[in-house]
């Protein structure tokens, strides 16, 4: 009977040790800098939508310190409406939700754009996020023409979907293009399009062969042959050098690689995310505070610092993808670890904005194109947008309310 009674009450202990861990969870308080930055978002993404039209989205700041305002037919012109979508759930403003459903009805044309793979970005990032949070009906037209003509771009010769129709290219394809598939992974079960989902699995596939070194590191732009699917030249469009390891091009790859495992569960999916991802955690060039400079390669040509400004945008992007990453793997520590670091730094004054500076842009120091001396060291939508999502990620597995 002592024995009993001993053992059902280390049972009952054990019980109560449990719950109250997943209560504690469950109830765990902001971290400090966490509710810093909320702060700062609101204030921001608030002014930006009372500042900006809809249909004409904050992109960058110029050099100047004016902002660069562009058309529907950006491609980045999908990020600031998907960044009020992310707002409003970080922040529970109900006026940013408002703001958001008036700045992604105004991209209802680019369901018709059937030039590039870019509509991804500006479609599902707006209207995608617009469904996902409402649920309203409203959004799914756009989001299946768009869907149609970004799955139209694909060859099966090449088995993946052309990126871009400009330049010298024959049929380019570039690692940008891995993040436009979670667009189509969600329409393909949305719309029961069943052909949506291989066409997904297919460019990743292809993209797998023939984007990645050894190490695991990318290539930025594959050009193939479109009538035998033979690869013409692999080359880059933003990075260093052909043979470098442009880090935003690294960051799309870890990141789309991780999201096709989610939708497919095809463990060769997850193998590659986890080596991209042990070639940027483990990086010998990756500063102290884990934000990369544009590309990890710029040390080994030019040692000056001019050469070398960091890319809060692909830090961002490697902590959402590093978060969701760390969610289907058993030892998802250490990516919850790296990511935590990255958004630590991201949160830090080094990189946040002061309220109502920093052209109501969130975050400092990204690096768009600094081949061609474009948005160098200067505010980027995108990097916004996937710092809003890493830190609504890094809520929900920390249980943060």
């Amino acid at each position: 009977m002592k024995k009993t009674f001993s053992t059902l009450l280390a049972t009952i202990t054990i019980t109560l040790s449990a719950n109250s861990y997943a209560t504690l969870k469950q109830e765990e308080p902001s971290p400090v800098w966490l509710k810093k930055t909320t702060d700062i978002i609101n204030l921001q993404l608030s002014k930006a939508a009372q500042t900006y039209q809809p249909g004409k989205n904050p992109r960058s700041v110029n050099p100047d310190g004016s902002v660069r305002v562009v058309g529907v037919k950006d491609w980045t012109t999908g990020f600031f409406p998907g960044s009020l979508w992310y707002g409003y759930e970080l922040t529970g403003n109900k006026e940013l939700a408002d703001k958001a459903k008036k700045f992604t009805l105004a991209l209802d044309s680019i369901r018709y754009i059937k030039d590039t793979h870019d509509i991804g970005f500006m479609l599902y990032c707006s209207y995608g996020n617009a469904y996902r949070i409402t649920g309203d009906k409203i959004y799914l037209p756009v989001l299946s023409d768009g869907a149609r003509n970004l799955a139209a771009r694909f060859n099966a010769k090449v088995g993946a979907i052309r990126s871009w129709d400009f330049g010298k290219w024959q049929y380019p394809v570039i690692i940008d293009n891995m993040m436009n598939l979670e667009y189509l992974y969600w329409a393909g079960n949305q719309f029961k399009e069943q052909k949506y989902t291989a066409v997904a699995n297919a460019h990743a596939t292809t993209t797998m062969k023939n984007h990645f070194r050894k190490d695991y590191s990318s290539y930025h732009v594959i050009d193939y042959n479109p009538e035998n699917g033979n690869v013409v030249r692999k080359a880059t469009h933003q990075g260093l050098t052909d043979e470098s390891s442009w880090a935003r091009g690294q960051a799309w790859g870890l990141y789309g690689y991780t999201m096709c495992y989610a939708n497919s569960k095809d463990a060769k999916f997850l193998a590659q995310a986890e080596s991209i991802a042990k070639f940027i955690m483990n990086h010998p060039k990756t500063p102290k505070d884990k934000i990369p400079v544009w590309d990890y390669d710029v040390h080994n040509a030019l040692e000056t610092a001019e050469r070398a400004p960091r890319d809060a945008s692909a830090a961002a992007v490697i902590a959402s993808a590093l978060l969701d990453l760390s969610t289907q793997v058993k030892d998802g520590k250490k990516y919850f670890d790296y990511a935590e670091n990255i958004l630590e730094s991201l949160s830090s004054e080094a990189y946040l904005a002061k309220p109502g500076e920093n052209g109501l842009f969130i975050l400092k120091h990204s690096t768009g194109a600094m081949l061609y001396n474009s948005e160098i060291d200067t505010p980027l939508d995108y990097a916004d947008y996937y710092y809003l999502e890493a830190l609504k990620r890094y809520k929900e597995i920390k249980k943060i309310i």
